[in-house]
């Protein structure tokens, strides 16, 4: 049996309210950060999540520390649940994917700007080119 696990954690972070998800597939995490304006409401997370996860980027996959789970008591799965709410953070495993998705979008973006600054300058030596022959021609 397959283990599935999904987390969602909403804070302030000056000046929006930022949403981290985070699910776990097979000892694999991948991240996603969403960026709200105004303080969202419960049900508009919900239909945010329902309309929008299709156009999700999460982060690449990052190795998941396997952990034996063993049958909890209901009041501490509670205690744990309540002393989440009020730490109010995101795990360092959360915060290296979304660093790895960072990453390779920066290597993306060099790679498309390397390629187009090619491109400009071949049409300009070709433009070079095109000039100084028909500076010939007239002659």
């Amino acid at each position: 049996m397959q283990k599935i696990e999904c987390r969602l954690t909403v804070f302030f972070e000056d000046p929006f309210w930022v949403g981290i998800y985070e699910r776990i597939y097979n000892g694999r995490m991948e991240v996603c950060k969403i960026t709200f304006g105004a303080e969202p409401k419960d049900y508009e997370i919900y239909a945010f999540l329902l309309e929008n996860w299709s156009r999700l980027r999460f982060s690449p996959p990052v190795r998941q520390a396997t952990q034996y789970e063993k049958k909890q008591n209901p009041k501490r799965i509670q205690r744990e649940i309540q002393k989440s709410l009020e730490s109010g953070g995101v795990g360092t495993k959360a915060q290296q994917a979304l660093k790895l998705q960072q990453e390779e979008g920066k290597l993306a973006r060099k790679q498309k700007s390397r390629e187009q600054r090619e491109v400009e300058k071949n049409q300009q030596f070709a433009l070079r080119m095109q000039k100084k022959k028909e500076k010939h021609k007239g002659h």
